[in-house]
């Protein structure tokens, strides 16, 4: 089959490899009919997520049809049509009963690597290095998935790829960090980074009784769309942000406050060399959280700080005085995607949400080199790029793992 391949530090090509197998009898392979990259895909491939090996699949925003199941799938039937959140859950420990699945204990088959450097193990998540399970990833033609009857998710009829591909994460991801801001009505809710996750945080922010959210970002079509969305927006460009934000909200500051930028985050002056600087080392320092500053600065005074922009590592320069003398509250982590998909699939059904607006490029998924490209720099006005693994429908050229396999005389 095909799939993308992460080769090294900016290096991915599309290659032929195995399909995949069955290894438990609670998997299930699915064929792939539409996959996206994700802004976290990023990092992968620019090099700030250690552990990633070449020959790695990529990928974790992906659905399609389930073609075989193990011996101990009940839930799940061969023809379904399902999307695969990007977490993996074991459906049955601590954190997976209480739906918190993106902490499951059982589905990150490498928890020693994530141990050493986090202290615990998140889930396994697809496509996504060798700390989160090394699970190959859904920018392919065929994904194995694993615990499928707990976390295969059954695509009610009538419903497009288009309309639910985004319930495996940006969706989710963007709703979780809205409701971890706490909102109240009345609330002023503030949003760095208009990507598809700032995008998706703003509409769920407005579901949940935000009555003003203010998007921060740079590039003119995404300051667009976000205020197609509701929202009045900031170019950080051309505006000092934390007097705009301190102005717009009466001298108060917004009540909670979203980075959805993470740690490619850009940053301007001298703060922006100093971190661009030490992160290339990818030792002092792996992140860039100017947009995580930001935030912390710019919310009022016993507000929240919301953080579903992906951070792995290292960064300094945080400013913990204002975080402890302004009485902040702070919520993170990878979202539990599960918790949200009946929820948010009735916002779809009923036209509350049109998830497609965020998609301005489709490719096949031969063209995924040239698409990373595009959504990393934005060129072309790119906000979201879906990939097509089956443009061709004869382009499958199966192969079992055996052949590729080295032979014992080779």
């Amino acid at each position: 089959m095909k799939a993308l391949i992460w080769q090294g530090i900016n290096r991915v090509s599309v290659e032929n490899v195995p399909d995949p197998e069955l290894i438990q009898p609670t998997d299930a392979v699915v064929r792939v009919t539409a996959t996206a990259i994700c802004g976290s895909d990023l990092h992968l491939v620019d090099g700030y997520v250690p552990s990633m090996a070449p020959g790695d699949i990529l990928g974790h925003e992906f659905m399609g049809e389930v073609v075989e199941v193990g011996s101990d799938v009940k839930r799940i039937k061969v023809g379904d049509r399902v999307i695969v959140p990007f977490p993996i859950s074991c459906g049955k420990c601590w954190y997976c009963q209480r739906g918190e699945t993106s902490l499951c204990d059982n589905s990150n088959p490498n928890p020693k690597l994530a141990e050493a450097l986090w202290g615990y193990s998140p889930a396994g998540i697809y496509g996504y290095s060798h700390i989160t399970g090394g699970y190959a990833g859904g920018q392919a033609q065929f994904v194995r998935t694993a615990f499928a009857d707990e976390n295969l998710y059954k695509v009610p009829e009538g419903l497009t790829d288009d309309q639910v591909l985004f319930l495996t994460d940006i969706f989710p991801t963007g709703y979780m960090a809205a409701e971890n801001c706490n909102i109240e009505p009345g609330d002023t809710v503030a949003v760095f980074g208009c990507g598809p996750v700032g995008l998706f945080t703003i509409m769920s922010a407005f579901l949940l009784g935000a009555e003003r959210v203010i998007a921060i970002d740079r590039f003119p079509e995404r300051l667009d769309l976000a205020r197609q969305c509701g929202a009045e927006t900031i170019n950080y460009e051309e505006t000092e942000v934390f007097e705009a934000l301190k102005f717009m909200t009466g001298g108060r500051g917004p009540d909670s406050v979203v980075d959805a930028v993470g740690l490619e985050a850009h940053g301007t002056g001298v703060g922006g060399v100093y971190d661009a600087v030490k992160q290339t080392t990818r030792v002092a320092e792996t992140e860039r959280p100017h947009a995580f500053r930001a935030a912390i600065m710019a919310c009022r005074k016993g507000g929240t700080v919301s953080v579903p922009g992906v951070y792995g590592g290292l960064a300094d320069k945080i400013p913990l005085g204002a975080f402890v003398n302004k009485g902040l509250t702070l919520h993170t982590g990878q979202t539990h995607v599960h918790r949200y998909l009946d929820r948010l699939t009735d916002h779809i059904v009923r036209g509350d949400v049109d998830p497609t607006v965020i998609i301005t490029h489709r490719m096949p998924l031969d063209e995924a080199p040239e698409a990373y490209k595009l959504f990393k720099h934005k060129h072309d006005n790119c906000i979201k790029c879906v990939l097509d693994p089956w443009a061709d429908p004869k382009d499958h050229a199966p192969m079992k793992a055996s052949e590729a396999m080295p032979q014992a005389n080779d």
